[in-house]
């Protein structure tokens, strides 16, 4: 087990523990920061205390942390919808209800699961042995094409074109209601959601700027069809957003309506288009993949 210790000065004082331990902390989330003094791993001044407790000047903080346990990741033989491949990336149509990555409760069956079988070590180790080669992620009921990197240097590439948003990334989904304009942008900061932490939402309070562009495809009584471009990727973006403005997403029973209409498994959203600059050749590419049938027949049915 870990120890930490950090001795308060006078520009911490009146900030509340788990904020100062989450900007002090590398590597640990504020949720785990906060089952860590749930479970009296956070000493003030050799005390336990609570997640609200208010630093004072020279407070000594001694923080217990236990080692992560190593968990083995296994290649499976899961079938793969392969868009692109060559010796730096792969570009994968994910089907809904696939998990991007393992993490907690979900080790096997996700999509890194599939690649570390087809692509044996032929993946960017970047992002550690959970993630490897995965530069982004879609939600496990998005559909749709992503790029995964097969070496550090086509990760960093794509990384960086990601974070100064070259890269062009085209969602199709139906949302519940009529838009007012045929085209629109949202350009408003999302961060954790302020009493549901497992939620997303649009808020000035630590969060990022969050920008989606939008266009009408064909309007429905209840429903439009809509394609989306991103300008920027925080998590749930597309889902926040749309449900900020009056327009939530159909089968998003987390951002919209708890009851959904037509069985469906999850919200209807597909990631579409995919455009990069190569990391090799510095070519701009572009590949497009087809609606998946379930919301081909759902269209058929508006």
């Amino acid at each position: 087990m870990d120890k930490l210790e950090f001795l308060i000065e006078k520009e911490d004082t009146n900030k509340r523990i788990d904020s100062f331990l989450n900007d002090n902390l590398e590597d640990v989330s504020r949720s785990r920061i906060q089952k860590l003094i749930e479970e009296k791993n956070v000493l003030v001044n050799n005390k336990e205390i609570n997640k609200n407790y208010k630093l004072r000047e020279n407070d000594a903080i001694t923080v217990y942390i236990e080692e992560p346990k190593e968990i083995d990741i296994l290649p499976e033989d899961i079938p793969l919808d392969i868009v692109y491949e060559d010796d730096d990336v792969i570009l994968i149509n994910k089907p809904q209800d696939m998990v991007v990555h393992p993490a907690n409760g979900h080790y096997s069956g996700t999509l890194v699961n599939a690649l570390m079988y087809h692509c044996k070590d032929n993946l960017s180790g970047i992002n550690g042995i959970m993630r490897p080669g995965i530069v982004h992620r879609i939600d496990k009921d998005t559909s749709g094409i992503l790029i995964i990197a097969k070496n550090d240097k086509a990760h960093q590439s794509l990384a960086s074109q990601l974070e100064d948003h070259s890269m062009t990334r085209v969602y199709y989904a139906i949302v519940y209601n009529n838009l007012k304009e045929d085209k629109g942008t949202i350009d408003a900061p999302i961060g954790r959601h302020p009493i549901d932490r497992k939620k997303m939402a649009v808020t000035d309070k630590n969060s990022k700027r969050a920008v989606t562009h939008y266009e009408v495809i064909q309007r429905f009584k209840k429903y439009t069809f809509i394609k989306l471009k991103l300008e920027t990727g925080r998590t749930h973006q597309i889902r926040v957003h749309m449900a900020y403005i009056g327009n939530p997403l159909l089968g998003d029973v987390v951002y919209g309506k708890e009851k959904q209409p037509f069985k469906l498994k999850g919200q209807v959203l597909h990631a579409k288009v995919l455009g990069f600059i190569h990391p090799s050749t510095n070519e701009y590419m572009e590949f497009e993949t087809e609606l998946p049938a379930y919301f081909q027949e759902l269209l058929k049915k508006l």
